[in-house]
């Protein structure tokens, strides 16, 4: 069978393939495969052949055959950073902003100069990626350069990106080739470059470039990178080009991605007008969050005491012999009744605090004049649609019904999505392939989008 474009999902524990046809014409999702990924093989290679096989047997048929093919990858730990700015609230944060944006994993974040405990972290933890932000543009210089020289200074090959100062440019430039590392920097527009604006999308473009170039993150990608002709991106950074392309389709929108160890949230919108009267410091119109303690396999005990024992019981109607049986036999892939109210549970759980978390909210202050209401955060307000993808929600039985929770939720201090929000479902579960696909097939990207999220 001939296949146009084959788009791998390289996962820390599975890796998927899905396959698309006619993609200059009338783009169609033809199936998907998959397979456990072979990291501890020492070879993602292994696990990426047979979920290709896994696809040839769902197809029922004898070959295949594919013009080109994309990837996305979070193997072995996905995209690490370390990320080092000036003041934490201003090109700290939005260095950070970009660096998730982009679908990468924050190691370690600093502000101010380095210190020897920073700089043995950084040797520790061995990143992929290191950015160096500081100052605005013609403000000031010396933290940076001070930074560079430290990083650049290190005893190891990792790329570096410099989105700070635009003054200090040549000085960077310098201290590398001084360090014969010209060839891992990058050098991008600042991501702070007046006081409350943010610039990240440049070095969130930069980020997934590095990301590509240097893609060494697992046993055997290397060769996939062979394999592959276009785009490796990040997986949480598919997921986020889907929804910056879906928003300029349908409008303002948060995709939850739900999985086995962590929660993404990604929210594409400038919020209401009225809120930005009164924001106290900018936010990115393009938001990611990840919520680590927030998985419904890898890290299910978290949740369980977040909600509480008794508060499950009660919720499930059932005693407390059944809930640890639950608990102590809890799978992936839940299967009887039991086993699906009880992950459905936690999906609500973490679908509300993954929310909340990544939302702004009101502060009151009081002064002589009286009380002032301001809004900090994100606001997500105006946001027409939400998205559900990922494992949980797009294939839990009462998965609309979880997302609904966000609305219900808000006692009047968040900036959450109101009850008007429509909810859609990413049921073929393609989003991160389409992110990826969406580089270079921007049109039937979005037609695939709207025939698994069932939109006209």
């Amino acid at each position: 069978m001939k296949i146009n474009v084959l788009v791998a999902e390289i996962g820390s524990t599975t890796t998927v393939v899905n396959a698309f046809g006619d993609i200059e014409t009338c783009p169609k999702f033809l199936g998907q495969g998959q397979a456990p990924t072979t990291v501890l093989e020492g070879d993602v290679n292994i696990g990426l052949n047979n979920a290709i096989e896994n696809l040839r047997q769902s197809l029922g048929c004898d070959k295949i055959s594919y013009d080109e093919m994309l990837a996305t990858s979070s193997a072995a730990g996905g995209l690490k950073m370390t990320v080092h700015g000036l003041v934490y609230d201003m090109t700290v944060k939005a260095a950070r902003e970009a660096a998730l944006g982009a679908g990468a994993n924050i190691h370690l974040v600093t502000a101010g100069k380095l210190r020897r405990s920073d700089i043995k972290k950084i040797k520790e933890m061995s990143p992929n990626i290191i950015l160096v932000a500081g100052g605005v543009d013609y403000g000031e210089r010396d933290t940076a350069i001070y930074n560079s020289e430290v990083i650049a200074g290190l005893d190891i090959d990792v790329p570096v990106i410099y989105a700070g100062n635009v003054q200090n440019h040549e000085d960077v430039k310098e201290i590398f080739e001084e360090n014969n590392k010209s060839h891992l920097l990058y050098i991008v527009d600042n991501v702070y470059p007046k006081i409350d604006i943010l610039n990240v999308e440049p070095t969130r473009e930069v980020i997934q470039d590095a990301f590509e170039e240097h893609i060494i993150h697992a046993p055997g990608m290397t060769r996939v990178r062979e394999l592959v002709k276009g785009p490796i991106i990040p997986t949480p950074g598919a997921v986020m080009e889907a929804s910056k392309l879906l928003k300029e389709y349908i409008g303002d929108l948060v995709t939850l991605d739900v999985g086995g160890a962590t929660t993404d949230v990604h929210s594409v919108t400038d919020g209401s007008e009225e809120v930005n009267r009164i924001l106290i410091s900018p936010e990115p119109t393009a938001k990611r969050t990840v919520e680590g303690d927030l998985g419904v396999y890898v890290n299910m005990r978290n949740i369980v005491e977040i909600i509480g024992k008794e508060k499950l019981i009660k919720d499930l109607k059932i005693n407390e012999k059944k809930l640890e049986e639950l608990i102590e036999n809890h799978r992936p892939i839940p299967v009887t009744d039991d086993q699906i109210s009880f992950v459905e549970r936690l999906t609500i759980e973490a679908v509300i605090n993954s929310v909340h978390r990544h939302a702004g909210g009101f502060r009151d202050l009081y002064g002589s004049n009286g009380k002032k209401t301001l809004a900090e955060g994100k606001d997500l307000t105006n946001v027409k649609w939400i998205i559900g993808t990922g494992g949980a929600l797009t294939r839990l039985p009462n998965r609309v019904n979880i997302i609904k929770q966000i609305a219900l939720s808000n006692k009047g201090d968040k900036l959450l999505p109101t009850k008007e929000a429509e909810i859609l479902i990413d049921n073929d579960y393609i989003m991160a392939s389409l992110g990826v696909l969406s580089k270079r097939y921007k049109e039937a990207a979005f037609n695939l989008l709207k025939q698994s999220l069932k939109i006209d």
